[in-house]
């Protein structure tokens, strides 16, 4: 009984240090659109691009600049890579909480959304193609005084 204890505590230990696998990013079905707070669509890739992306920091000039195609009324944008090709999926909010979005966008449904998509290996782009960076989420934390306890 006394070995058990110690064998439970690494088994717990080495699991949760690690790594999550990548989760492709959710698309919202056809049949779930209407009455949906939030609408996963992909952007159809022939479509003429609106907004070029920037690079915003230093650290992302090693990126590759991605032309962002912005549909009207979508608040972001998921740009996610599969197989080495570049996917763009709209985020679109319901009328409500895409308002909330555009003048508190730290508030918890907008970060939510940005964080699945970064699960997906995403990265997060607004309407005007600026990006969302983990130290803009780190800005908008400091906004709002979020303490985010982390388990490492």
């Amino acid at each position: 009984m006394n070995r058990v204890f110690p064998l439970l505590a690494v088994a717990i230990a080495s699991s949760a240090c690690t790594k999550a696998s990548l989760e492709p990013l959710p698309i919202t079905s056809t049949n779930e659109i209407h009455g949906a707070a939030v609408v996963r669509r992909p952007i159809p890739e022939p479509a003429p691009p609106s907004v070029v992306a920037e690079p915003v920091t230093a650290a992302n000039t090693s990126a590759p600049r991605v032309a962002i195609v912005v549909p009207p009324n979508i608040q972001y944008v998921c740009v996610s890579e599969v197989n080495g090709v570049a996917k763009q999926t709209s985020i679109e909010f319901s009328p409500k909480i895409a308002d909330l979005c555009r003048r508190h966008p730290e508030m918890g449904p907008c970060k939510y959304e940005r964080d699945v998509c970064r699960r997906s290996n995403g990265r997060v782009y607004t309407a005007n193609g600026v990006e969302i960076t983990k130290q803009t989420e780190a800005e908008y934390d400091k906004k709002v005084m979020r303490v985010v306890f982390k388990a490492n």
